[in-house]
């Protein structure tokens, strides 16, 4: 690093930076322990970019490492994991930052434990008692509500005294278990299973108030996990603060980021409830009173009409109208029945036309013999034969004297 420069001659900017890069390049890889505050995957690069800080004082590093390597961990890397890196340090001269590339990533402390927290949460996961569709919804009121909590503890007040000043009826049914410990899983498991029993209890609230994450272990034991999976009635997590997240947090029904808030997903607020139900009475009476006065209008507008204002007005419209009905049929009927008259006439004409009485009263006769024959020749007659001749008023017997036959005939 050794150069001669002076006020007179000085060296550039490019010139330190280079030395600095290859005298760090010199440097051998080294094992560095620290915590993973912040992970950087940009699309498009190969390399994922972490800060690495120490646990004790306020000191980060960059670290660079391949894509490939940082997807084949498993578990994977989060923020908030400890692990330890096999890095070579490097020297960025156009940025003029220092970074360590990692060939090597491993969980140690804090970072294992949680490295099988997350293999177990990927094991449940993978039976599917995380899913969104065997999550079920809370009771709007429920008539009461199971808490699990430590006894005298500050989670069990936060939720009976919220829960009490939201809605002051609400009835607790609590059921002690030790919140941290060797026998902190084995008792929750009863309490919750207990509750679950009393056909009373409408909802389980699991409550703690937050802690580390070897307090919090037991709230990650697979076994209260496939129990609360169990369950039947729904059950509401209130282990740990918002960054915190046990296990209990994924297979409940809901989970409350603290026990203040659990109090009031159980419970609704009875002030609230009160306003609400105010303002659905001001909109069914301001719905009924528009209603009413559509409804008025409407009546005003049909007693206005000319109609309902002097119902004889129809009356009297529908009179003349009858009349002139009658009228006309009075008129079609007689032009019928002069028309049928006529025709009586006509046909009696014909009839008494082709009648052989008006043949008669013609001056035709019908000449018959005694035996009542009618005689259309001469040949049919003989001399002083009696017959009779029928004229239009009546009969005329006669006796033949002779016959003669014409010889053609004559109108």
């Amino acid at each position: 690093m050794a150069m001669e420069t002076s006020p007179e001659s000085p060296a550039p900017v490019r010139q330190i930076a280079n030395a600095i890069a290859g005298w760090v390049d010199r440097l051998g890889a080294v094992w560095v322990e620290g915590q993973v505050a912040q992970v950087s995957r940009r699309p498009g690069l190969n390399t994922v970019f972490l800060t690495l800080r120490d646990a004790v004082a306020d000191i980060s590093v960059p670290v660079t490492c391949s894509r490939v390597l940082f997807d084949g961990l498993n578990p994977p890397v989060v923020e908030g994991a400890s692990i330890v890196v096999h890095a070579k340090p490097s020297y960025y001269a156009n940025r003029g930052t220092l970074s360590l590339y990692a060939r090597d990533i491993r969980m140690v402390g804090l970072g294992e434990l949680l490295a099988r927290l997350e293999r177990r949460r990927q094991l449940l996961a993978a039976e599917g008692l995380f899913a969104a569709e065997l999550k079920r919804s809370l009771p709007f009121l429920p008539g009461t509500v199971g808490l699990v909590t430590a006894p005298k503890s500050a989670a069990e007040r936060d939720v009976l005294d919220n829960a009490e000043r939201r809605w002051p009826a609400v009835r607790f049914e609590v059921a002690y278990a030790a919140m941290q410990g060797p026998r902190s899983a084995a008792e929750v498991i009863e309490a919750v299973e207990r509750l679950d029993r009393d056909p009373a209890v409408d909802v389980i609230v699991v409550a703690r108030g937050g802690g580390s994450v070897e307090d919090l272990l037991p709230f990650s034991d697979e076994a209260l996990v496939r129990s609360v999976a169990k369950v039947r009635t729904p059950v509401v997590s209130a282990i740990g603060h918002e960054p915190d997240q046990p296990l209990l947090d994924l297979v409940a029904d809901v989970r409350a980021s603290t026990p203040t808030d659990a109090a009031k997903l159980v419970v609704p607020d009875v002030a609230e409830e009160l306003r609400n139900v105010e303002r659905a009475r001001e909109r069914i009476r301001g719905a009924l009173a528009g209603w009413i006065a559509r409804e008025q209008a409407g009546l005003e507008a049909l007693r206005s009409r000319p109609a309902l204002a002097d119902p004889r007005t129809l009356l009297d419209a529908r009179l003349d109208e009858v009349r002139r009905l009658r009228d006309r049929a009075r008129r079609t009927f007689e032009h019928r029945l002069d028309r049928a008259a006529d025709e009586i006439d006509h046909h009696r004409a014909r009839a008494r036309a082709l009648s052989p009485l008006a043949t008669l009263q013609r001056g035709y006769a019908v000449l018959q013999d005694a035996e009542g024959q009618v005689v259309t020749s001469v040949a049919d007659v003989a001399a002083r034969q009696r017959i009779s001749v029928r004229v239009a008023d009546g009969r005329i017997h006669a006796t033949t004297t002779s016959t003669e036959e014409l010889d053609g005939q004559e109108d």
